[in-house]
């Protein structure tokens, strides 16, 4: 087998990996980006609890219309919301901390999402719910996942300056701006919006995966924010293309074979990676010289 038929030619001869190329390069755009402001804001398991939250929303729908693409998205956008908004008001109104009130919902949203799948669907519909179906992307779907990505980037051309600012001085932007807080609800959700078009592609259990772990391999190759941006979302999209063909290729599930091929460039990163990476800490550095 060639260099062609390993790499190119199941995109050329088959259309749902061209449209499932096409899924995986809109969420990267997307993801990229949402991923490397969630881990510099240290919010990277918040990712994780609203990918769990948006599952009881998508499941009230498919118990309503069946696997409905606009019914799962409104029933995921609608939790996803309420979570976010709902583990921010506990926080604020006793004395536990956002990060244990968004453990709490998130391990309920869990359950009552996989409750309410099993009594309506097989399991199968269980697992396209929790594990999507990559190569199984149609014209609306695309579309959709099209969509939210656009209207990612155009928020966050927006709202750069203030998300900016609250990672890298929260106290300066609130005593000089109120569009801390507006940028920050934006930012959530703009989070859920993505969580739910990847869990179309990937499931609930795996979107998060394609947000966090190419900003995270970014990470030790980058020390600005924007060279961290694009590398996040060139890694993200390298590493959809790259698990599209072992799926094809092996005949592994495509969701779990991207996420494994981006945690792969992640164990990468973490020991070669020059910026923090193991081999860079082992070695001994070169002093300044006069």
């Amino acid at each position: 087998m060639n260099l062609y038929e390993t790499l190119i030619a199941p995109f050329v001869e088959f259309e749902f990996m061209r449209r499932a190329l096409a899924g995986v390069f809109a969420l990267s755009l997307g993801a990229g980006p949402l991923g490397a402001f969630l881990m510099l804001r240290r919010m990277s398991l918040t990712g994780d609890a609203m990918a769990h939250a948006i599952l009881p929303g998508a499941a009230i729908g498919f118990l309503f219309a069946g696997l409905n693409l606009y019914a799962m998205t409104a029933g995921g956008l609608a939790a996803g919301l309420l979570v976010a908004v709902g583990a921010g008001v506990v926080a604020r109104a006793t004395g536990m901390k956002e990060d244990a009130s968004l453990a709490a919902f998130y391990l309920i949203s869990l359950a009552l999402g996989v409750l309410i799948v099993s009594l309506k669907g097989s399991n199968v519909d269980l697992l396209h719910v929790l594990f999507g179906t990559v190569l199984g992307i149609d014209d609306a779907t695309l579309i959709l996942i099209a969509v939210i990505s656009t209207l990612t980037l155009l928020t966050l051309a927006v709202i750069w300056r203030p998300l900016v600012l609250e990672c890298v001085d929260p106290t300066f932007l609130a005593s000089v701006s109120r569009a801390g807080g507006v940028s920050h609800i934006a930012f959530l959700s703009l989070v859920v919006m993505n969580l739910v078009g990847g869990f179309h592609a990937l499931g609930t259990l795996l979107a998060v995966g394609l947000m966090m772990l190419p900003a995270a391999t970014g990470r030790f190759f980058a020390r600005d924010l924007t060279s961290l941006v694009a590398l996040a979302t060139l890694v993200a999209f390298v590493s959809g293309t790259i698990g599209l063909l072992v799926s094809y290729h092996l005949g592994t599930p495509s969701g779990p074979s991207i996420i494994l091929v981006a945690g792969l460039a992640y164990g990468l990163a973490v020991i070669f990676g020059p910026a923090g990476g193991l081999l860079f800490r082992i070695l001994p550095r070169r002093h300044l010289e006069a």
